[in-house]
């Protein structure tokens, strides 16, 4: 009998135990690094956030709830359509943090995820926006412009609310039959040039050689001038190329005709 009493007696105690562990346990919730807890207490939101660590709480009617507060980034993809109607698929990443001060208010005004209430459907809106202000063709060319437009609609949208700190775009994919038309004109157009540099080569290599033959033309004319003008200049120019060695035969005229007659 007394054994019967011993282990109600137990039971009791570990029940008694148990309740106060779990009483325990709602008094407190931990804040990790880099993020804030909102209280809520039957309903009513208390406007202080608390701080990273230990923070306690009233058991069974007070909650803490944990939002971020470093910078988080997300990627996220947006199907737009270009200026010729092409469809085009934008790849980007997004960071982003919630200013500590506005931590309580947006968890008051919007509901769930910050991000994917406030953030990404600007991010999206402003990609298609902006990419319908390209041709498909452009689009790949100008991803920094677009870019920084979309930064700044989206952080006009969402100035002192949430702080986007940057809106990379990570990728750009048009249609198979798009981007094989892109790669066949670039194609053309690096052909085209090629044929241009080879026709103005030619053109230069033509302007040389007219330039060469004009110069030489003059030179020869000059020369004919200066041998008519003054016979004396045969004798420079036979002196220019003589050898140093005395001829071994000269040349006579007999009845108008020459005749080659040894010196020995």
């Amino acid at each position: 009998m007394n054994d019967g009493r011993g282990i109600i007696g137990l039971i009791g105690i570990g029940l008694v135990l148990l309740v106060a562990f779990i009483f325990a346990l709602g008094c407190y919730s931990v804040v990790p690094p880099g993020h804030r807890g909102v209280s809520v207490t039957l309903g009513k939101v208390d406007p202080d956030a608390r701080g990273e660590g230990l923070a306690f709480k009233k058991p069974f009617i007070e909650s803490i709830i944990i939002m971020p507060v470093q910078q988080i980034t997300v990627a996220g993809k947006a199907t737009s359509f270009s200026s010729d109607l092409q469809t085009v698929d934008v790849s980007y990443s997004v960071l982003y943090r919630i200013p500590e001060g506005k931590v309580v208010e947006l968890f008051q005004q919007f509901s769930g995820n910050p991000y994917s209430t406030l953030v990404d459907p600007r991010v999206q809106e402003a990609v298609k926006q902006v990419t319908a202000l390209y041709k498909a063709e452009e689009v790949v060319k100008s991803r920094t412009k677009i870019k920084q437009a979309v930064m700044e609609a989206v952080q006009k949208e969402l100035e002192g609310l949430i702080d986007v700190r940057d809106i990379p775009i990570t990728n750009i994919d048009l249609t198979e039959e798009l981007e094989r038309a892109i790669e066949l004109k670039q194609v053309t157009e690096q052909q085209a040039l090629a044929k241009e540099y080879e026709l103005k080569k030619a053109q230069k290599e033509a302007e040389i050689t007219i330039v060469n033959a004009k110069a030489e033309a003059e030179a020869v004319k000059i020369k004919g001038e200066a041998l008519a003008s003054s016979p004396r200049v045969i004798d420079l120019e036979i002196a220019k190329k003589w050898d140093g060695k005395s001829p071994q035969t000269v040349v006579t005229g007999q009845g108008g005709a020459n005749v080659l007659l040894p010196l020995r």
